[in-house]
């Protein structure tokens, strides 16, 4: 975080609770019996001290000894009277808090989840896996802890406290004038010693959120990790980030433990005080012993609840810390979302007609290099057009910004991203310092690149000739199908990932997309068949197999418009045959029923395309098909020359 921001934050203390307010209103209901429940376990506990004041003086102290008996009868049934209230209303004052608890954390870490999974890669440029995993669990936690514990807590001995002062105020108000004023010299540098812990509460979820961030990245590269015998390397990385976590840690408990102390020792003399000033009026004969002995529980009440009110409040601090890196989180907004007014996508059972209209893009952490310029291209309806050129030529951006995971033409309001009042960089949402540049490095706020638009951003995208801008998220990638290159296998079974791309679909259909995409033969020689569990981004299968259950699942999907980023790039030479006849298939050539771009590294794969399409620096510089290419021996007939001669 920013200089200005930590100190914005240090400002908000425990108010940055209030971002909790939307989740605790839908159950309002819970709340106020919550509420009266802790009043009433409260006013229990208040009694407490009168009762036994009751039975000091018209119990122990009566003459006669028949009275003194059934005085004492009644005094005791009346103290358990309030024992069992006290027991009843606590228990119910304990669930209710509890299950407000467990419920809004639920909600807010699904509030948190389902926000983040709305975001533009661009979100994910400059915010780590781990940062958000840590947000979801760590700090969920801490707001769990508050509003299913310590906040009832604290409201519970804040009622008591006030009840005991205004008890002790009510029986001696002369002893009670000195009492107040200690209470406030015990307050203020409870507070002061608080805001310390908060900011270090802060410091500490933070960097615990490192840690996080570097074990889930590793984790999910531990091949890669192991064949370069880095496992030494990467553990110490991680210890270096777990010992920053820890000397944080250290200093946070630290200064509790100082605020701890002293809330016990102020309280303690405070108690002692009060002890001392009601025996000597005991003594003097200006109070009763039972008398006493109510001001000393009172007073025992009042100095327990400002203790536990100094606990609750480094809790708070902690979980204010917290919500507001929650609050970031969902305070973000995507620079793409739904239009105002959305525009239908009129189709027609056959393919889309594609059009790329003088699109200039750059990349928000790369504004200073374009990725596309002046890129136009139109796919008729059922074409094929296969995208070539090297690495950096713009070929996945093109694929980027036909599904509108970035939009084009976008001022720095639109974006959201202009510093604002009310914006929030992606980066400050991360929990960082804005990104100074692609590469990772962090600089200043002011500086920071994300949250310029280059000035040569432009041009438009179209759908059937509806600008893409215009359609709902949702309409527009249910049209289209994908196939990336690095296949994507979730933790379930291989029925459970193919329909991933219809929910709806019948195991019929399943099973025919398999069979289209040559899956069927070894998903059934699997232990459990269409039912067997893959395993993590599916360690179960060969990158060919991971590839054709991706292939399967977008043909389950059957869209109108085809995205296949070089889908064979897996598979050996017969499995490739195989495949590519099956895209064949896939892209209905001939029939106009879908209309295919591809991206191809191989040439072999995309000779048969209507157009083949080179790009270059983000320009096209070639177009045609592969035997025109070929004979304007140019970039594509280089390119295929090495190739075809390796």
């Amino acid at each position: 975080m920013s200089t200005r921001s930590s100190s914005d934050a240090a400002r908000g203390a425990p108010r940055s609770l209030s971002g909790l307010l939307p989740f605790l209103r839908p159950y309002r209901g819970r709340i106020a019996a919550a509420g009266v429940f802790l009043v009433l376990a409260a006013l229990a506990t208040l009694a407490f001290p009168m009762a036994l004041r009751g039975l000091i003086d018209g119990g122990l102290l009566g003459s006669d000894r028949g009275t003194q008996t059934m005085a004492l009868r009644e005094h005791f049934e009346a103290l358990f009277a309030v024992a069992v209230a006290l027991g009843v209303f606590s228990a119910a004052r304990f669930y209710m808090v509890s299950w407000l608890g467990e419920r809004v954390t639920a909600d807010l870490r699904n509030a948190v989840y389902g926000h983040v999974l709305q975001q533009s890669p661009e979100f994910f440029e400059t915010t780590q896996t781990g940062e958000v995993l840590s947000r979801l669990t760590t700090d969920t936690t801490l707001v769990q802890t508050v509003v299913g514990s310590s906040l009832s807590m604290g409201l519970r001995n804040a009622v008591m406290g006030v009840g005991a002062l205004a008890m002790l105020v009510w029986s001696n108000p002369y002893v009670m004038a000195h009492v107040l004023l200690a209470v406030v010299l015990v307050v203020l540098p409870t507070m002061w010693i608080g805001r310390r812990v908060r900011r270090l509460s802060r410091d500490s979820q933070d960097r615990v959120a490192d840690s996080s961030a570097i074990a889930a990245e590793v984790l999910n590269a531990v091949p890669v990790v192991q064949s370069y015998t880095a496992e030494p390397r990467e553990a110490a990385r991680f210890g270096l980030a777990t010992e920053n976590a820890f000397q944080v840690a250290v200093r946070r408990t630290s200064a509790r433990a100082l605020l701890v102390a002293f809330i016990i020792i102020a309280n303690a003399a405070l108690l002692l005080w009060g002890l001392y000033r009601g025996t000597q009026a005991v003594l003097a004969g200006d109070m009763t012993a039972g008398h006493l002995g109510q001001t000393v529980v009172y007073v025992i009440l009042l100095a327990g609840a400002v203790a536990v009110l100094g606990e609750v409040y480094g809790d708070l601090l902690r979980a204010a810390g917290a919500t507001e890196r929650l609050m970031e989180l969902l305070a973000s907004r995507s620079p793409v979302a739904d239009p105002t007014h959305p525009t239908d996508l009129p189709l027609s059972g056959q393919g889309l007609t594609v059009e790329f209209d003088g699109v200039d893009f750059h990349y928000p952490s790369r504004p200073a290099h374009p990725a596309l310029r002046g890129f136009s291209l139109t796919l008729r309806q059922g074409e094929t057009v296969a995208l070539v050129g090297a690495s950096g030529a713009g070929k996945t951006t093109v694929f980027q910004l036909l599904q509108r995971f970035y939009d084009v033409g976008n001022d720095p309001v639109q974006r959201g991203l202009g510093g604002g009042p009310g914006s929030l960089q992606w980066t400050q949402a991360a929990g960082h310092d804005a990104t100074a540049s692609g590469n990772g490095t962090q600089g200043p706020e002011t500086s920071a690149p994300a949250a310029v638009t280059p000035p040569g951003s432009g041009g438009a995208i179209r759908l059937n000739g509806v600008d893409i801008r215009e359609l709902r998220l949702s309409t527009l990638r249910a049209a289209i199908g994908t196939v990336p290159q690095d296949a994507v296998i979730f933790s379930a079974t291989a029925m459970e990932n193919i329909r991933y791309g219809r929910p709806d679909a019948t195991e019929a259909e399943v099973i025919a997309a398999a069979q289209a995409a040559f899956a069927h033969d070894f998903i059934r020689a699997l232990p459990e068949g269409y039912d067997t569990f893959l395993g993590e981004r599916g360690v179960r299968l060969s990158g060919g197999q991971r590839q054709r259950i991706s292939i399967a699942r977008a043909m389950l999907k059957n869209p109108p418009l085809l995205l296949l980023d070089e889908a064979t790039s897996a598979l050996d030479a017969e499995s490739e045959r195989t495949v590519q006849a099956a895209l064949d298939t896939a892209m209905q050539r001939h029939t106009g029923r879908r209309t295919t771009l591809v991206i191809a590294h191989r040439l072999a794969t995309v000779q048969n395309a209507d157009r083949i399409v080179v790009l270059e620096h983000g320009q096209i510089v070639e177009e045609g098909t592969h035997a025109a290419l070929m004979e304007r021996a140019g970039i594509y007939a280089r390119l295929a020359a090495l190739q075809f001669t390796a």
